[in-house]
């Protein structure tokens, strides 16, 4: 069955060359060009479809200027709108959920729009020399589409389908079955740094040994290992045409799952004892269970629950498959878990970002002991089968782990982008993916508005 299952690589890409110099992180001009350029002619991960149960149901998300209305139709479909009144310009809502009853009714003028975006009421309707405003206005509806559990929405109203906006995503994430996942931890915060900072940094794992292990120059990077093995000669980087990326990680292994004298400790050795390996056969060799764990999973898997197992290569049981999706939105997927990490613009400053750091675990593996691919579990209630967004401080908060150490390279490198000494980036080939997706940046400003950037 496994070999059956490949592991299919994505066509390789060419870069210009861009410096990306540091004013793409800090100008009020490339800022606004980016959001007329970029932010709304693309398809964004917004909503979650678990959130939205039932007809009438509504969730409201933020990204840049915007405030996203997600509903949910009689038909069980999912219509998404601009939240704001079309009389004069009032938002509708200003919770992020709610369920509406009958009607969105604007608290100014109380104009009043069906789930559907239909004005149903508008008082003194006879007074409007343009005629009833009932039969003339209704909310102003984006291009929407579900997959994987999630709602996407899309500003421009020609754009191409969600699906060919994904490319090879769409079969990768499709055979996952991601849609039944449920979110099991969800911090987020306002940091004071762009939102591209974020996304440069999980498009790379170059920095993981000094930010994560607190390797010096001094140290052989080679045998560094962690959860997951980022040596980049053993990483594999790919590069989609839509111009999205994946980076592949040998995983299952690591520091910190032995002791002194080579045993197998927790959590791996529970890991090991659940899918019937015995720790003590690889004792003084941590790096075999990988194999070992493929062949238990794809072997005890579907009895275990695991009914996805059946549709993914062996890789897929152990190593982190960590995909950038163009432009916001990075996750590790691991064999259960779903790390969510999404970054987006703030309304009107180019130093701000609101960040999410959130967990998906399969239904299965909420029962599976120590797993190293389940590293947050349910904390608290669940709402609607999806644990509740914690709103965190920056400066007083942490959003966990070792996320709260990106965090904290974010905000510093945004101070470096700020002085004229910074003269653009001198990358690693490893950084690749980094050029090509500030030069799909450019791409999109030059084909939308017309200027071309120039570093």
């Amino acid at each position: 069955m496994s070999e059956l299952i490949k592991l299919e690589p994505w066509p390789d890409q060419t870069t210009r060359g861009s410096r990306i110099p540091g004013y793409r992180y800090t100008s009020r001009e490339f800022f606004e060009q980016e959001w007329e350029g970029m932010w709304t002619k693309v398809w964004l991960l917004l909503g979650r479809e678990a959130e939205l149960p039932n007809p009438g149901d509504w969730q409201m998300e933020e990204v840049g200027p915007e405030e996203i209305l997600m509903v949910r139709q009689k038909d069980n479909s999912v219509k998404a709108f601009y939240n704001v009144c079309q009389h004069r310009g009032n938002p509708l809502v200003e919770e992020k959920k709610g369920h509406v009853l009958r009607r969105f009714v604007c608290k100014y003028h109380s104009w009043a729009f069906l789930p559907d975006g239909e004005l149903n009421f508008a008082p003194d309707k006879e007074d409007f020399p343009e005629g009833n405003p009932c039969k003339n206005v209704r909310l102003q509806e984006l291009r929407c589409e579900t997959f994987a559990g999630f709602i996407w929405v899309n500003m421009d109203p020609d754009c191409v389908s969600l699906k060919e906006y994904l490319g090879p995503i769409w079969e990768d994430w499709e055979k996952r079955e991601i849609h039944t996942w449920q979110r099991t931890m969800a911090k987020t915060m306002w940091l004071p740094c762009n939102w591209k900072i974020v996304l440069d940094n999980f498009n790379e794992s170059y920095h993981v040994p000094t930010v994560h292990m607190r390797a010096t120059p001094d140290t052989d990077r080679k045998k560094i290992r962690g959860a997951i093995d980022t040596y980049f000669k053993e990483t594999r980087f790919d590069l989609s045409d839509e111009g999205h990326n994946r980076m592949v990680m040998k995983g299952g292994f690591g520091v910190g799952s032995t002791d002194e004298d080579g045993n197998i400790i927790d959590p791996l050795a529970s890991l090991l004892r659940y899918w019937e390996i015995d720790p003590d056969e690889y004792k003084g060799r941590p790096e075999d269970t990988r194999e070992a764990l493929q062949q238990a999973k794809r072997k005890l898997g579907p009895s275990k629950g695991y009914s996805h197992y059946a549709n993914i290569p062996d890789e897929q049981f152990t190593d982190a498959f960590h995909y950038t999706l163009f432009p916001n939105f990075a996750v590790s997927v691991w064999a259960d878990g779903f790390h969510f990490l999404r970054a987006r613009p703030h309304r009107d400053d180019p130093q701000q970002c609101l960040f999410d750091n959130w967990w998906y675990s399969s239904p299965a593996s909420l029962n599976e002991p120590g797993s190293t691919q389940r590293s947050n579990p349910i904390g608290g209630e669940l709402e609607d089968g999806e644990a509740p967004v914690e709103m965190l401080t920056f400066g007083v908060d942490s959003v966990g782990g070792a996320i709260q150490e990106d965090v904290e390279v974010f905000v510093t490198q945004q101070r470096g982008f700020r002085s004229r000494g910074f003269q653009g980036v001198y990358l690693s080939n490893q950084e690749k993916r980094i050029r090509r997706y500030h030069e799909l940046i450019d791409d999109h400003i030059e084909k939308h508005l017309g200027v071309k950037r120039e570093d």
